[in-house]
C-alpha cells in the first residue's frame, strides 16, 4: 500500500500548479458549500478568538481560510516532486538568523504554530540550515500514509523525531548540533500535565516538551512567525524567544510562544489550522497546572 500511495502523489505532485490550484478551489467549493467540514468548528474557534468581530466578518476569515487548507493540502503533495531551487523562492527565512547560532556551537528549538504551510518549513529548514535538523512529529494511525509522509519530511536529510516516542528517538542525535523543530501548539496528551495558559482569553493545555527539552539541551530557542505573502508563497520571521532556558522560570518559554503564536493569529488569522478543537477541553483548578 505505501508504493501505491507514493506513487499515486508523485504522479500527482507532477502536475503545473495552475492545474494543482484548479483542483485545489474544487475542493473548496466541495468542502465548504456542500460537505460543510468542520464548519461549525471553525466558526466556533473564529467566535472564542474573536468576539468582537461580527458574524459576517468571522465568516469571510472561515471562506478564506478553507481557501488556504485546500491550497495547503495541494502545496504538500506538489512538495514530492518540488525542486530545491522552487522550494527556497517558495518559503524564505533569515538563514543567517540561525547560522549564528550555529557558528555559536549552540543548539536551537524551532517553535512554530500550525500555519500554512509548515510543511514547506519543515523541508526548507532541513535544506538551508547547516545544522542537524530534528522534526518532532505526531505518527500517523494509518501506517502506510505515516511512512509515506515520513519519507517526504526527509527529502533534504530532517530526521524525525516521534512525539510519542521521543527520548528513544532522539536519543541517536543527542551529542550532535542540532535544530530541533516543534510544533508547539498541539493539544496536550496529558491534560492533567500540561501547562494550562489562557489562549485568547480561555484556558487550554499546552505541551510541556519543547520547554523540558530546551532546558535540558540548553538550546536557543527561536518562533517562526509565519506569513503568505501570495497563493504558494511564505516568509518565515525568527524571533528569539530565549537564549538561556535555564535563568527562566518554568512556563515563562510556554507563555512566550503562546503571545507569538497568538500575535500571528491576529495578524493572519485565515492562514491558521482553525479545525483542530483547540478549547475542548474544560480548565479544572483541581486537578490542572495552570500557570
Amino acid at each position: 500500500m505505501y508504493y501505491v500511495l507514493y506513487g499515486f502523489l508523485y504522479l500527482i505532485s507532477l502536475l503545473p500548479f495552475w492545474m494543482l490550484y484548479g483542483i485545489s478551489y474544487l475542493a473548496y467549493l466541495l468542502i465548504y458549500y456542500i460537505i460543510g467540514y468542520r464548519k461549525a468548528v471553525v466558526l466556533s474557534n473564529l467566535a472564542i478568538a474573536f468576539p468582537k468581530k461580527t458574524n459576517e466578518e468571522r465568516r469571510l476569515i472561515a471562506k478564506s481560510f478553507y481557501k488556504n487548507f485546500t491550497d495547503n493540502f495541494i502545496e504538500v503533495i506538489k512538495l514530492f516532486s518540488l525542486s530545491p531551487a522552487q522550494l527556497e523562492k517558495r518559503m524564505t527565512w533569515d538563514y543567517a538568523f540561525l547560522d549564528k547560532y550555529y557558528k555559536e556551537g549552540k543548539n536551537v528549538q524551532l517553535h512554530l504554530g500550525h500555519f500554512f504551510n509548515w510543511e514547506y518549513a519543515n523541508l526548507s529548514v532541513s535544506l538551508a540550515s547547516k545544522f542537524s535538523v530534528l522534526v518532532v512529529y505526531m505518527p500517523i494511525a494509518n501506517k502506510a500514509m505515516d511512512k509515506v509522509f515520513i519519507k517526504l519530511r526527509t527529502r533534504f536529510n530532517a530526521k524525525m523525531i516521534g512525539a510519542t516516542s521521543f527520548l528513544k528517538d532522539f536519543k541517536p542525535y543527542s551529542k550532535e548540533q542540532s535544530c530541533l523543530v516543534f510544533v508547539a501548539d498541539q493539544n496536550a496528551g496529558h491534560y492533567n500535565l500540561a501547562y494550562w495558559l489562557p489562549f485568547f482569553g480561555k484556558m487550554v493545555p499546552f505541551v510541556t516538551g519543547p520547554e523540558k527539552t530546551a532546558r535540558l539541551n540548553n538550546s536557543v530557542c527561536v518562533y517562526a512567525k509565519f506569513k503568505k505573502i501570495k497563493r504558494g508563497y511564505y516568509h518565515a520571521d525568527l524571533i528569539e524567544i530565549t537564549a538561556n532556558p535555564r535563568l527562566l522560570t518554568e512556563g515563562e518559554i510556554t507563555k512566550r510562544t503562546r503571545d507569538l503564536i497568538e500575535e500571528n493569529i491576529r495578524e493572519q488569522p485565515e492562514n491558521y489550522l482553525w479545525t483542530h478543537r483547540r478549547w475542548k477541553r474544560t480548565f479544572d483548578p483541581a486537578k490542572h497546572r495552570a500557570l
